[in-house]
Protein backbone atom coordinates (compact mmCIF):
# COMPACT_ATOMS: atom_id res chain seq x y z
CA UNK A 1 0.00 0.00 0.00
CA UNK A 2 1.43 3.33 -0.71
CA UNK A 3 2.55 5.42 2.47
CA UNK A 4 0.01 8.02 0.90
CA UNK A 5 -3.47 6.58 -0.04
CA UNK A 6 -5.66 5.99 3.33
CA UNK A 7 -8.36 3.62 3.31
CA UNK A 8 -11.25 5.20 1.89
CA UNK A 9 -13.87 2.88 4.00
CA UNK A 10 -14.71 5.42 7.47
CA UNK A 11 -14.58 3.44 10.52
CA UNK A 12 -16.60 5.34 12.93
CA UNK A 13 -19.51 3.09 12.74
CA UNK A 14 -17.31 0.39 13.58
CA UNK A 15 -15.54 2.39 16.80
CA UNK A 16 -19.28 2.96 18.10
CA UNK A 17 -20.26 -0.73 17.89
CA UNK A 18 -16.30 -2.12 19.06
CA UNK A 19 -15.58 0.33 21.64
CA UNK A 20 -12.47 -0.35 23.11
CA UNK A 21 -11.61 -2.69 20.83
CA UNK A 22 -11.60 -1.37 17.75
CA UNK A 23 -8.15 0.20 17.90
CA UNK A 24 -6.49 -2.54 19.51
CA UNK A 25 -8.05 -5.30 16.87
CA UNK A 26 -6.55 -3.09 14.12
CA UNK A 27 -3.03 -2.60 15.01
CA UNK A 28 -2.81 -6.21 15.71
CA UNK A 29 -3.08 -6.70 11.74
CA UNK A 30 -0.41 -3.95 11.67
CA UNK A 31 3.45 -4.83 11.87
CA UNK A 32 4.70 -1.64 13.05
CA UNK A 33 2.21 -0.85 15.79
CA UNK A 34 0.82 1.68 13.30
CA UNK A 35 -3.21 1.95 11.59
CA UNK A 36 -4.40 3.86 8.51
CA UNK A 37 -8.24 4.36 8.88
CA UNK A 38 -10.85 7.14 8.44
CA UNK A 39 -12.42 8.62 11.21
CA UNK A 40 -16.04 11.20 11.40
CA UNK A 41 -15.12 11.51 7.57
CA UNK A 42 -11.00 12.98 7.77
CA UNK A 43 -8.17 10.33 7.13
CA UNK A 44 -6.61 9.22 10.61
CA UNK A 45 -3.37 7.78 11.61
CA UNK A 46 -3.02 5.56 15.17
CA UNK A 47 -0.13 5.35 16.77
CA UNK A 48 1.57 3.39 20.25
CA UNK A 49 3.87 2.98 22.44
CA UNK A 50 6.33 5.61 24.35
CA UNK A 51 8.03 6.98 21.55
CA UNK A 52 4.23 7.79 19.95
CA UNK A 53 3.24 9.71 22.91
CA UNK A 54 6.48 12.04 22.81
CA UNK A 55 5.17 12.03 18.65
CA UNK A 56 1.51 12.68 19.86
CA UNK A 57 2.19 15.46 22.34
CA UNK A 58 4.53 17.66 20.02
CA UNK A 59 2.75 20.62 19.82
CA UNK A 60 4.10 21.17 16.24
CA UNK A 61 2.08 17.78 15.01
CA UNK A 62 -1.17 18.02 16.69
CA UNK A 63 -3.89 20.76 17.22
CA UNK A 64 -6.36 20.14 20.01
CA UNK A 65 -8.09 23.36 18.86
CA UNK A 66 -11.32 22.28 16.68
CA UNK A 67 -10.22 18.63 17.28
CA UNK A 68 -12.51 17.75 19.82
CA UNK A 69 -16.24 16.28 18.00
CA UNK A 70 -18.32 19.04 19.55
CA UNK A 71 -20.82 16.21 20.99
CA UNK A 72 -17.58 15.18 23.40
CA UNK A 73 -17.55 19.31 24.02
CA UNK A 74 -21.20 19.29 24.96
CA UNK A 75 -20.92 16.79 27.35
CA UNK A 76 -17.31 15.93 28.67
CA UNK A 77 -14.91 18.83 28.31
CA UNK A 78 -17.80 22.13 28.07
CA UNK A 79 -17.36 25.16 24.87
CA UNK A 80 -14.29 27.05 25.75
CA UNK A 81 -12.32 24.39 27.90
CA UNK A 82 -8.79 24.47 28.67
CA UNK A 83 -8.67 20.98 26.37
CA UNK A 84 -9.76 23.34 23.11
CA UNK A 85 -6.64 25.66 23.56
CA UNK A 86 -3.22 25.61 22.17
CA UNK A 87 0.31 27.05 22.52
CA UNK A 88 0.03 30.59 24.53
CA UNK A 89 -3.86 30.25 25.17
CA UNK A 90 -3.58 26.85 26.80
CA UNK A 91 -0.40 27.84 29.04
CA UNK A 92 -2.03 30.74 30.59
CA UNK A 93 -5.39 28.95 30.83
CA UNK A 94 -3.05 25.69 32.56
CA UNK A 95 -1.73 28.78 35.21
CA UNK A 96 -5.21 28.68 36.71
CA UNK A 97 -5.26 24.94 37.20
CA UNK A 98 -1.40 24.16 37.88
CA UNK A 99 -1.20 25.32 41.33
CA UNK A 100 -4.00 23.06 42.20
CA UNK A 101 -1.74 20.21 41.97
CA UNK A 102 1.20 21.20 44.62
CA UNK A 103 1.01 17.93 47.14
CA UNK A 104 -0.24 20.07 49.69
CA UNK A 105 -3.28 21.28 47.85
CA UNK A 106 -4.10 17.62 46.32
CA UNK A 107 -3.85 16.04 50.35
CA UNK A 108 -6.19 18.39 51.26
CA UNK A 109 -8.81 17.04 48.80
CA UNK A 110 -7.58 13.93 49.71
CA UNK A 111 -8.24 14.73 52.88
CA UNK A 112 -11.57 16.17 52.09
CA UNK A 113 -12.70 12.81 50.30
CA UNK A 114 -11.26 10.75 52.58
CA UNK A 115 -13.63 12.33 55.59
CA UNK A 116 -16.36 12.37 53.30
CA UNK A 117 -15.86 8.99 53.12
CA UNK A 118 -15.68 8.40 56.23
CA UNK A 119 -18.95 10.30 57.00
CA UNK A 120 -20.65 8.20 54.43
CA UNK A 121 -19.14 4.51 55.30
CA UNK A 122 -21.18 5.15 58.68
CA UNK A 123 -24.76 5.89 56.44
CA UNK A 124 -23.96 2.93 54.48
CA UNK A 125 -24.11 0.42 57.48
CA UNK A 126 -27.64 1.07 58.05
CA UNK A 127 -28.49 0.35 54.51
CA UNK A 128 -29.25 -2.96 53.17
CA UNK A 129 -27.84 -2.72 49.80
CA UNK A 130 -24.54 0.24 48.76
CA UNK A 131 -24.04 0.40 44.48
CA UNK A 132 -20.26 1.31 44.71
CA UNK A 133 -20.16 3.27 41.98
CA UNK A 134 -23.32 6.10 42.64
CA UNK A 135 -22.13 5.88 46.47
CA UNK A 136 -18.45 6.82 45.80
CA UNK A 137 -19.72 9.21 43.07
CA UNK A 138 -21.38 11.65 45.97
CA UNK A 139 -18.44 11.09 48.22
CA UNK A 140 -16.41 12.43 45.83
CA UNK A 141 -18.24 15.50 44.62
CA UNK A 142 -18.92 16.22 48.57
CA UNK A 143 -15.50 16.06 48.85
CA UNK A 144 -14.41 18.01 46.00
CA UNK A 145 -16.81 20.92 46.55
CA UNK A 146 -15.84 21.60 49.93
CA UNK A 147 -12.39 21.59 48.53
CA UNK A 148 -12.63 24.15 46.09
CA UNK A 149 -14.47 26.25 48.12
CA UNK A 150 -18.38 25.88 46.95
CA UNK A 151 -20.63 27.50 50.14
CA UNK A 152 -22.25 24.19 51.48
CA UNK A 153 -25.89 26.01 50.52
CA UNK A 154 -24.40 26.03 47.11
CA UNK A 155 -25.04 22.75 45.94
CA UNK A 156 -26.84 19.03 46.79
CA UNK A 157 -23.64 16.72 46.27
CA UNK A 158 -26.32 14.01 45.06
CA UNK A 159 -27.89 15.52 42.09
CA UNK A 160 -24.67 17.26 41.41
CA UNK A 161 -22.90 14.11 41.73
CA UNK A 162 -25.89 12.42 39.20
CA UNK A 163 -25.10 15.24 36.72
CA UNK A 164 -20.91 14.97 36.92
CA UNK A 165 -21.05 11.76 36.21
CA UNK A 166 -23.77 11.75 33.47
CA UNK A 167 -21.33 14.00 31.34
CA UNK A 168 -19.08 11.65 31.77
CA UNK A 169 -21.02 8.70 30.95
CA UNK A 170 -22.77 9.96 28.46
CA UNK A 171 -19.67 11.61 25.94
CA UNK A 172 -19.21 8.84 23.41
CA UNK A 173 -22.49 7.34 23.35
CA UNK A 174 -25.35 8.65 20.98
CA UNK A 175 -28.85 8.12 22.19
CA UNK A 176 -30.73 8.94 25.70
CA UNK A 177 -27.26 8.93 28.00
CA UNK A 178 -26.12 11.35 25.08
CA UNK A 179 -28.86 14.17 25.68
CA UNK A 180 -28.63 12.93 29.58
CA UNK A 181 -24.90 14.37 29.57
CA UNK A 182 -25.61 17.68 27.26
CA UNK A 183 -28.63 18.27 29.88
CA UNK A 184 -26.46 17.69 33.12
CA UNK A 185 -23.99 20.30 31.83
CA UNK A 186 -26.28 22.58 30.53
CA UNK A 187 -28.09 22.37 34.36
CA UNK A 188 -24.67 22.90 36.00
CA UNK A 189 -22.90 25.19 33.73
CA UNK A 190 -26.18 27.73 34.23
CA UNK A 191 -26.50 27.56 38.05
CA UNK A 192 -21.88 27.50 38.54
CA UNK A 193 -21.70 30.78 36.24
CA UNK A 194 -24.14 32.48 38.61
CA UNK A 195 -22.18 31.75 41.34
CA UNK A 196 -19.37 33.14 39.63
CA UNK A 197 -21.00 36.12 39.14
CA UNK A 198 -22.21 36.30 42.69
CA UNK A 199 -18.61 35.74 43.97
CA UNK A 200 -17.85 38.70 41.74
CA UNK A 201 -20.28 40.55 43.05
CA UNK A 202 -19.16 40.07 46.58
CA UNK A 203 -22.96 38.64 47.23
CA UNK A 204 -20.45 34.98 47.86
CA UNK A 205 -17.18 35.17 49.88
CA UNK A 206 -15.51 32.63 48.09
CA UNK A 207 -12.48 30.96 51.00
CA UNK A 208 -8.79 33.01 49.55
CA UNK A 209 -7.14 30.96 47.00
CA UNK A 210 -9.61 28.75 46.98
CA UNK A 211 -10.24 26.84 43.26
CA UNK A 212 -13.96 29.20 43.40
CA UNK A 213 -11.68 32.45 44.05
CA UNK A 214 -8.99 31.49 41.58
CA UNK A 215 -11.15 30.72 38.70
CA UNK A 216 -13.52 33.72 39.40
CA UNK A 217 -10.29 36.13 39.27
CA UNK A 218 -8.83 34.60 36.43
CA UNK A 219 -7.79 36.32 33.49
CA UNK A 220 -7.10 35.35 30.32
CA UNK A 221 -4.49 38.01 28.89
CA UNK A 222 -4.71 39.58 27.38
CA UNK A 223 -8.80 38.75 26.84
CA UNK A 224 -9.44 40.00 30.48
CA UNK A 225 -11.65 37.95 33.50
CA UNK A 226 -13.04 34.74 31.47
CA UNK A 227 -17.17 35.38 30.63
CA UNK A 228 -19.15 33.67 33.99
CA UNK A 229 -19.60 30.76 31.57
CA UNK A 230 -16.54 29.74 30.51
CA UNK A 231 -15.36 30.30 34.62
CA UNK A 232 -18.43 27.76 34.70
CA UNK A 233 -16.99 25.61 32.12
CA UNK A 234 -13.01 25.42 33.95
CA UNK A 235 -14.97 24.71 37.48
CA UNK A 236 -16.68 21.68 36.38
CA UNK A 237 -13.36 20.56 34.71
CA UNK A 238 -12.31 20.43 38.79
CA UNK A 239 -15.20 18.74 39.72
CA UNK A 240 -16.04 16.86 36.76
CA UNK A 241 -13.14 14.44 36.86
CA UNK A 242 -12.56 13.99 39.99
CA UNK A 243 -16.29 12.26 40.90
CA UNK A 244 -15.12 10.48 37.55
CA UNK A 245 -12.93 8.77 40.02
CA UNK A 246 -15.71 6.90 40.74
CA UNK A 247 -14.97 4.70 38.07
CA UNK A 248 -11.57 3.49 39.13
CA UNK A 249 -13.44 2.90 42.80
CA UNK A 250 -15.73 0.80 41.00
CA UNK A 251 -12.65 -1.27 39.54
CA UNK A 252 -11.17 -1.11 42.65
CA UNK A 253 -13.63 -2.88 44.29
CA UNK A 254 -13.88 -5.26 41.11
CA UNK A 255 -10.02 -5.85 41.59
CA UNK A 256 -10.51 -6.55 45.47
CA UNK A 257 -13.16 -9.66 44.51
CA UNK A 258 -11.39 -10.72 42.02
CA UNK A 259 -7.89 -11.42 43.79
CA UNK A 260 -8.95 -10.83 47.38
CA UNK A 261 -4.99 -11.55 48.09
CA UNK A 262 -3.98 -7.85 48.11
CA UNK A 263 -6.63 -7.05 50.57
CA UNK A 264 -3.86 -7.42 52.91
CA UNK A 265 -1.01 -5.42 52.04
CA UNK A 266 -3.92 -2.67 51.27
CA UNK A 267 -5.33 -2.41 54.73
CA UNK A 268 -1.63 -3.03 56.51
CA UNK A 269 -1.46 0.89 55.31
CA UNK A 270 1.45 -0.43 52.93
CA UNK A 271 2.16 3.08 50.84
CA UNK A 272 4.04 2.17 48.41
CA UNK A 273 1.81 -1.08 47.37
CA UNK A 274 -1.18 1.52 47.73
CA UNK A 275 0.06 3.47 44.59
CA UNK A 276 1.35 0.59 42.48
CA UNK A 277 -2.26 -1.15 43.46
CA UNK A 278 -3.69 2.56 42.27
CA UNK A 279 -1.28 2.05 38.98
CA UNK A 280 -2.07 -1.44 38.23
CA UNK A 281 -6.01 -0.38 38.18
CA UNK A 282 -5.55 2.78 35.66
CA UNK A 283 -3.62 0.15 33.42
CA UNK A 284 -5.95 -2.82 33.71
CA UNK A 285 -9.13 -1.61 33.61
CA UNK A 286 -10.47 0.56 30.34
CA UNK A 287 -10.84 4.00 30.81
CA UNK A 288 -10.23 6.03 27.92
CA UNK A 289 -9.86 3.79 24.97
CA UNK A 290 -7.72 6.24 23.05
CA UNK A 291 -7.00 10.15 22.51
CA UNK A 292 -7.09 12.38 19.29
CA UNK A 293 -5.82 15.82 17.84
CA UNK A 294 -6.11 17.39 14.76
CA UNK A 295 -2.79 17.11 12.52
CA UNK A 296 -1.44 20.55 11.95
CA UNK A 297 0.99 19.61 8.97
CA UNK A 298 1.39 16.20 7.57
CA UNK A 299 3.07 14.03 9.48
CA UNK A 300 4.75 11.05 8.90
CA UNK A 301 5.54 7.53 11.76
CA UNK A 302 6.92 5.09 10.72
CA UNK A 303 6.30 5.25 6.49
CA UNK A 304 2.78 6.28 7.30
CA UNK A 305 1.45 9.30 6.58
CA UNK A 306 -2.03 11.65 7.06
CA UNK A 307 -2.04 15.21 5.68
CA UNK A 308 -2.65 18.20 7.61
CA UNK A 309 -6.41 18.46 8.98
CA UNK A 310 -6.88 15.10 9.59
CA UNK A 311 -6.53 13.03 12.81
CA UNK A 312 -3.52 11.62 14.77
CA UNK A 313 -4.91 8.87 17.45
CA UNK A 314 -2.97 7.69 20.28
CA UNK A 315 -3.85 3.87 21.41
CA UNK A 316 -4.43 4.26 25.02
CA UNK A 317 -6.05 1.32 26.11
CA UNK A 318 -4.15 -0.95 23.28
CA UNK A 319 -0.49 0.59 25.32
CA UNK A 320 -1.74 0.27 28.70
CA UNK A 321 -2.12 -3.55 27.49
CA UNK A 322 0.76 -3.94 24.97
CA UNK A 323 2.73 -7.22 25.79
CA UNK A 324 5.82 -5.40 24.81
CA UNK A 325 5.83 -2.67 27.81
CA UNK A 326 4.06 -4.91 30.46
CA UNK A 327 4.81 -9.03 29.39
CA UNK A 328 1.61 -10.22 30.83
CA UNK A 329 -0.76 -7.60 30.21
CA UNK A 330 -4.05 -9.19 31.06
CA UNK A 331 -2.66 -10.18 34.45
CA UNK A 332 -3.59 -7.74 37.21
CA UNK A 333 -0.48 -7.92 38.93
CA UNK A 334 0.15 -4.17 41.34
CA UNK A 335 3.83 -5.68 41.95
CA UNK A 336 5.07 -4.73 38.33
CA UNK A 337 4.72 -0.94 39.57
CA UNK A 338 7.12 -2.20 42.89
CA UNK A 339 9.65 -3.45 40.96
CA UNK A 340 9.92 -0.43 38.34
CA UNK A 341 8.14 2.89 38.75
CA UNK A 342 5.54 3.98 36.18
CA UNK A 343 6.84 5.68 33.29
CA UNK A 344 5.61 8.81 32.36
CA UNK A 345 5.19 7.82 28.32
CA UNK A 346 4.27 4.18 29.33
CA UNK A 347 1.79 4.46 31.52
CA UNK A 348 -1.09 6.19 30.22
CA UNK A 349 -4.40 5.90 31.28
CA UNK A 350 -5.40 9.87 31.10
CA UNK A 351 -2.93 10.59 28.36
CA UNK A 352 1.20 11.13 28.45
CA UNK A 353 3.52 14.08 28.47
CA UNK A 354 4.25 16.67 30.44
CA UNK A 355 1.12 18.41 32.47
CA UNK A 356 3.45 21.67 33.31
CA UNK A 357 4.09 22.16 29.92
CA UNK A 358 1.83 20.10 27.38
CA UNK A 359 -1.78 18.58 27.29
CA UNK A 360 -1.19 15.71 30.08
CA UNK A 361 -4.29 15.60 32.12
CA UNK A 362 -3.03 17.69 35.06
CA UNK A 363 -5.51 15.89 37.49
CA UNK A 364 -3.60 12.76 37.14
CA UNK A 365 -1.79 13.17 40.34
CA UNK A 366 -4.83 13.84 42.08
CA UNK A 367 -6.59 10.48 40.68
CA UNK A 368 -3.49 8.60 41.96
CA UNK A 369 -3.89 10.24 45.16
CA UNK A 370 -7.61 9.81 45.55
CA UNK A 371 -7.37 6.32 44.48
CA UNK A 372 -4.47 5.10 46.87
CA UNK A 373 -6.50 6.69 49.63
CA UNK A 374 -10.01 5.24 48.75
CA UNK A 375 -8.32 1.99 47.97
CA UNK A 376 -6.74 1.06 51.64
CA UNK A 377 -10.27 2.28 52.65
CA UNK A 378 -12.31 0.07 50.28
CA UNK A 379 -9.87 -2.89 51.34
CA UNK A 380 -10.50 -2.14 55.14
CA UNK A 381 -14.25 -1.82 55.27
CA UNK A 382 -16.29 -5.28 55.54
CA UNK A 383 -19.53 -6.11 53.11
CA UNK A 384 -20.98 -8.60 50.93
CA UNK A 385 -20.54 -9.55 47.42
CA UNK A 386 -24.08 -10.54 46.41
CA UNK A 387 -24.47 -12.18 43.49
CA UNK A 388 -24.88 -9.53 40.73
CA UNK A 389 -24.08 -9.07 36.99
CA UNK A 390 -20.31 -7.76 37.60
CA UNK A 391 -19.34 -7.78 33.54
CA UNK A 392 -17.42 -5.27 32.49
CA UNK A 393 -18.77 -4.69 28.18
CA UNK A 394 -16.04 -3.50 26.17
CA UNK A 395 -18.33 -2.26 23.33
CA UNK A 396 -19.62 0.55 26.42
CA UNK A 397 -17.16 3.78 26.50
CA UNK A 398 -16.66 4.60 29.23
CA UNK A 399 -17.43 1.33 30.58
CA UNK A 400 -17.38 -0.26 33.95
CA UNK A 401 -18.75 -3.35 36.14
CA UNK A 402 -22.80 -3.77 34.94
CA UNK A 403 -24.67 -3.82 38.68
CA UNK A 404 -21.99 -0.52 39.53
CA UNK A 405 -20.65 -3.03 42.15
CA UNK A 406 -23.28 -3.46 44.71
CA UNK A 407 -22.76 -4.19 48.39
CA UNK A 408 -24.67 -5.63 51.38
CA UNK A 409 -24.14 -5.56 54.64
CA UNK A 410 -21.48 -2.84 55.07
CA UNK A 411 -19.84 -3.31 58.35
CA UNK A 412 -18.01 -0.07 59.46
CA UNK A 413 -14.16 -1.30 60.33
Amino acid sequence: MHAHHCPKLDRTLALLTEGYAWLPNRMRDSPDSVVRTRLLGRPALAVRGPEAVRFFYDEGHVHRHGAIPAPVLDTLFGQGAVHTLDGGAHRTRKELFLPLLDPDRVAGLTEHVTAAWDEAVRAWSGRPRVVLFDAAGVVLTRGVCRWAGLPSGAFDAEPLARDLVAMVDGFATPGPLHLRARRARARQEERLARLVEDVRSGAVTAPADSVLERVARHHDTPGGPLDAGTAAVELLNVLRPTAAVSWFVAFAAHALHRWPEHRERLRAGDGAFATAFAHEVRRFYPFAPFLGGRTVTELTWHGASVPAGGILLLDVYGQNHDEELWGDPYAFRPERFLDRPAERDELIPQGGGDPATGHRCPGERITVGLLESLAVRLARLEYTVPDQDLRIPLRRVPTRPRSGFAVTGVRVP
